[in-house]
């Protein structure tokens, strides 16, 4: 009887673990499959990546939502970067995070950026760290206080990043050469913000942009380190897999920026002890293969010691150092080139030679052995960035935010298959003047500023305002037909032909309104001369042999009227 109870009782957990596994398959789907990292998708949406690293000791669990200073609007400058911080102080079931994540021992942060905004931590590999991590991304999701008084109080952290940037030559030339770069589109502005915005912000705007955009559907989980894929994917389920998203669908309408029609710049005069001269270029969004291209001809002009930039530049004492940037982005993004020119050297030779090199690439085009070397630094980079499970997961984020965390793959194959004719292609395709905007930053000792204040108190400045007389409010007059021809008075002027009609009505402020048309030529005088009459009617307020025309306006404007002329073949009208 024992046996056979013990056969049933196994039976049926084998039964049940085979229900928990199909139900477990009909909530998680395998999408798809790379290198190692497999994407799952749950029913509510939610994208997670494992990427299990059987060698390491820890856990990265990073989540990544698609919003970032992109998605901002007027007034809103900074609320991606600023609700970063907000979702670090705490939720109901989580009150305090900070002093969560020292006790496991995390390495933990958050990222703000154009497309992504991303939050992470690393801990040892245990059963029980994973359970408490994915508890607190799943809770932060929604529950985040979002509240007035931690809002209040970040205020001054947010305002230290923003006020360290402000002190940065460099940080500061590139947010202004990025903002003149870009007419319409939000990465011409700086993820950090604008200072009004962030400390002015309402905190109701801020929990709506919570609500609106921190959802599984729109949210990328994913897992490297030490874990066991099945036991990690049931919690998964258990912790994400309730939250529904928003009856509101997610719309990503993107603001197309306009070609660039001319070559733009940006001049700087601040305090500081350090020339800058900067360019910044349009180029195509990451997931583009001139992306690939371009990022070879990054590497070939500002690599240290190789860079021909370098060379010019640094190697000739004309600079103390070179630096260069381009974020990968869902959208097309720009290559910005930072050149730092010590205050004893010459700002206009550095920019001469900086300008120079770039201007002379399309004759002057990439070599094998360039290309060569550029693709080994990068290749070797990559390989190295995707050996390291811990921060690999962060470094998806990227490419997350640009649309798939496949395009890392791509890119990298893309720069392993690059040609140096289709660098050189890339180069003279967008490396062109019309397509650039060229900074300065010119230390000044004491620069002159000036700060448009907001005007205030309206209300008080109108309250008791009374105004001058007002003008008399005139006569209504009848217009009808037979109500005119009682009014008009008609004649001749003396010893002319002129005829006249006057009409008298009191008008308001007591104007005068008069039209005097003149009938010139007839058919045979007026042939083939249509414009002649236009032209004419327009010369006849350009001054006269007695008064010049400065003359005629000073004295229309002294009588507070004004005369206009038109003319057409046959009639002009003043």
């Amino acid at each position: 009887m024992r046996n056979h109870t013990q056969l049933f009782r196994i039976a049926f957990a084998m039964l049940l673990c085979l229900s928990l596994s199909l139900t477990s398959e009909a909530q998680i789907k395998k999408v798809a499959s790379v290198e190692g990292i497999t994407e799952y998708r749950l029913d509510n949406g939610l994208k997670v990546l494992m990427f299990p690293d059987n060698s390491a000791q820890t856990i990265t669990v990073n989540i990544t939502y698609m919003v970032g200073s992109r998605h901002e609007g007027y007034g809103e400058k900074g609320m991606a970067h600023l609700l970063e911080h907000m979702v670090f102080k705490g939720t109901p079931n989580h009150p305090n995070i900070p002093e969560e994540l020292s006790a496991r021992g995390a390495r933990p942060n958050g990222t703000t950026w154009y497309d992504r905004t991303n939050y992470f931590e690393t801990f040892n590999a245990t059963d029980e760290n994973l359970d408490w991590a994915l508890d607190l991304e799943s809770d932060r999701m929604v529950n985040s206080y979002i509240a007035k008084e931690d809002l209040e109080s970040e205020f001054s952290v947010v305002r230290n990043e923003f006020e360290s940037g402000e002190n940065s030559p460099s940080r500061v030339l590139m947010q202004g050469v990025a903002s003149a770069a870009y007419l319409w589109h939000n990465y011409g502005q700086s993820t950090i913000g604008n200072k009004s915005d962030i400390e002015r912000v309402p905190i109701e705007n801020l929990q709506a942009f919570y609500k609106k955009y921190y959802r599984p559907d729109n949210a990328i989980l994913m897992i490297t380190g030490k874990f066991d894929t099945e036991k990690t994917l049931a919690l998964v389920e258990k912790k994400f897999g309730p939250i529904k998203n928003p009856e509101v669908e997610l719309k990503d309408i993107p603001t197309i920026e306009p070609a660039q029609d001319g070559e733009k710049r940006v001049t700087l005069n601040r305090v500081g002890d350090l020339q800058i001269v900067s360019a910044l270029y349009h180029v195509p969004a990451g997931s583009h293969e001139d992306a690939a291209a371009l990022a070879i001809a990054e590497q070939v002009l500002t690599d240290e010691p190789s860079g021909r930039l370098y060379k010019a530049l640094v190697d000739t004492q004309k600079s103390s150092g070179i630096w260069s940037f381009t974020p990968f982005t869902k959208e097309p993004s720009f290559l910005y080139m930072n050149v730092d020119v010590p205050s004893d050297k010459s700002l206009a030779e550095a920019e001469t030679i900086f300008l120079t090199t770039l201007d002379n690439l399309a004759n002057n085009p990439i070599t094998e052995a360039e290309l060569n070397r550029a693709k080994a630094n990068m290749l070797k980079r990559m390989d190295q960035i995707f050996r390291n499970s811990s921060y690999l997961g962060t470094y998806m984020s990227e490419f997350i935010g640009a649309g798939d965390w496949r395009l890392a793959f791509i890119f990298r194959d893309r720069i392993d298959e690059m040609t140096v004719d289709k660098v050189n292609e890339a180069i003279k395709k967008y490396f062109i003047p019309t397509n650039r905007t060229v900074g300065n930053f010119i230390p000044t000792k004491d620069p002159i500023r000036v700060g448009i204040p907001h005007t205030e108190n309206v209300e008080a400045l109108v309250a008791n305002y009374k105004g001058r007389e007002a003008l008399d409010a005139g006569e209504a007059f009848d217009v009808s037909y037979e109500n005119i021809q009682n009014t008009l008075q008609l004649g001749t002027l003396p010893n002319t032909n002129i005829e006249y009609g006057l009409i008298k009505k009191d008008n308001r402020g007591k104007t005068v309104n008069l039209t005097f048309t003149l009938r010139t030529g007839n058919v045979d005088q007026l042939m083939n001369k249509g414009l002649a009459a236009r032209y004419t009617a327009r010369m006849l307020n350009k001054g006269t042999k007695t008064k010049s025309r400065q003359d005629i306006e000073d004295k229309l404007s002294a009588l507070k009227s004004s005369v206009y002329f038109n003319g057409s073949n046959g009639r002009v009208t003043a």
